[in-house]
């Protein structure tokens, strides 16, 4: 489903939840419950929750995923609830949720299994792991983790167990203990899902990245409950819509198949859909734009790295490409944009974060995604200077950030942009700096804020003090200090 432009009010998303975080006294999904009030005030219409399902571990995040059905009811892999609560627990929130009017946005983990319960025997070629298109040995008989039979569910919601027919390839031998990536072969197995020049069913990266951690599904077999299981868990939940997991590892034709079918048997043709195809080379992710033809919006990655790049070159960078090669520049409708993701790689640091944030919250165009971490205290990246920047960047958004959007892209090192408002709202004006911060410095730039602003003042928005005086024509001259950001509003 394409993202719209501008509604009544502006769509928000939480990613609620980091990679490590806990809550101190509550499960995950009772601290949620708690902060839904909070957080629709605050303006958030959507909150993408972490996989739901019982992970291989204990403590798994979910996308170990082992039992999909299962959302902390069953007692498998040691424990009933999952890492984020129990199945009720669950319910509750998105009760809640619902009776607030935020969407709940599941996170669907297909692409892969682990934890299985036993071991099978069968054919399978090692292959090179920088090029999975190469075989690093001949055919041989392995042991592989590769069939759930889910005892302790006992058929509940879906009586379908997996068996190494059902997979493509894995990443250990448990007859020699031997790791490695191992193409599962024998009569009748078609090997990796393809990636030919003109037919992009998975990502070219490392040869073919069909294979990409656990025990790889086979998407191609007719005999599996994935769909079934897309149309439960909305049902289950009362869930708006997916973040699909690590699309680029699997064939693009079955992730269509699966969110028509879930749309078709809901009777829910604008059920939300995000992807995660992790490349920050827009080049790269074109043919899965094309080839989705607007069934799913896809993460702006190429933003996210543009994000990361001028953090980490700060005065070096020049903002004038910030939006260069991004989604939300060339594909608008399609562009989840974000500032921070889990990939430690490609962190975005303190001294951009605040700029960044503007960029994706305050502009006409993306459907932004706000992160956990950023927002709420927690031991792996807050920071209370940006938490408090960050929440009124998200309060400007809910009251300002309306109507077209007029760019002032001029400098290296400051670009201001305008929303012009609409009936409802009377717009702001933005500006941010990269420059190295020099006591008393200001960046200046005339922009234009509309002909119904004539004679009027605006005021800082992110700070007590600071007015600009619009002239008899529409145009004030807009201030931000070195290595800040700016928001400016109509007294």
């Amino acid at each position: 489903m394409r993202l719209g432009p501008d509604g009544p009010d502006n769509p928000l998303m939480l990613q609620f939840f980091t990679w490590n975080t806990m809550h101190p006294e509550l499960s995950w999904w009772r601290h949620l419950e708690l902060e839904i009030p909070k957080l629709r005030e605050m303006g958030f219409t959507q909150v993408w929750l972490p996989p739901p399902n019982k992970g291989a571990d204990q403590v798994g995040r979910g996308y170990d995923a082992y039992d999909l059905w299962d959302l902390g009811e069953f007692d498998q892999k040691g424990t009933v609830r999952t890492r984020w609560g129990t199945r009720d627990e669950l319910l509750r929130a998105c009760q809640v949720a619902a009776s607030h009017g935020v969407d709940i946005i599941i996170d669907a983990v297909l692409n892969h299994k682990l934890g299985a319960d036993r071991y099978e025997s069968f054919p399978a070629v090692p292959v090179n792991p920088q090029n999975r298109l190469e075989d690093a040995g001949p055919e041989r008989i392995i042991e592989g983790w590769t069939a759930f039979d889910f005892k302790h569910r006992g058929g509940k919601y879906s009586s379908f167990k997996w068996n190494h027919e059902h997979f493509t390839g894995l990443d250990w031998d448990h007859r020699t203990r031997s790791g490695g990536i191992y193409r599962i072969s024998g009569i009748g197995r078609k090997g990796w899902s393809k990636h030919q020049p003109n037919e992009h069913e998975v990502d070219s990266e490392l040869g073919n990245y069909d294979y990409l951690l656990g025990i790889d599904i086979d998407h191609r077999h007719p005999d599996q409950d994935l769909l079934q299981w897309g149309v439960w868990i909305l049902e289950t939940t009362g869930g708006a819509g997916f973040r699909l997991d690590a699309i680029k590892h699997m064939d693009y034709r079955f992730l269509v198949r699966y969110i028509t079918h879930v749309r078709k048997h809901l009777k829910r043709p604008d059920m939300f859909s995000v992807s995660e195809y992790w490349s920050g080379d827009l080049k790269s992710m074109k043919p899965y734009i094309r080839a989705f033809r607007g069934e799913t919006a896809f993460f702006d990655v190429p933003l996210h790295s543009n994000f990361h790049h001028a953090s980490k070159d700060g005065a070096r960078y020049d903002l004038r490409g910030i939006l260069n090669n991004t989604l939300v520049k060339e594909y608008p409708m399609d562009a989840v944009t974000f500032v921070v993701g889990q990939s430690l790689e490609s962190w975005v640091s303190r001294n951009f974060k605040i700029q960044a944030y503007a960029l994706i919250l305050l502009r006409q165009t993306g459907h932004p995604c706000v992160f956990y971490g950023d927002l709420y205290p927690n031991e792996e990246c807050y920071d209370e200077h940006v938490s408090l920047n960050l929440q009124l960047l998200i309060e400007a958004r809910k009251q300002f950030a309306y109507g077209p959007c007029k760019d002032y892209f001029q400098d290296h090192n400051c670009i201001g942009f305008v929303r012009l408002g609409d009936l409802q709202h009377p717009g702001c004006a933005v500006m941010l700096s990269n420059k190295e911060q020099t006591e008393g410095f200001t960046h200046t730039i005339r922009m234009f804020v509309g002909r119904e602003s004539a004679g009027t003042v605006f005021r800082c928005f992110m700070s007590p003090h600071g007015r600009v005086d619009i002239d008899s024509t529409g145009w004030g001259a807009f201030t931000c200090n070195a290595n800040g950001m700016q928001v400016w509003v109509r007294s």
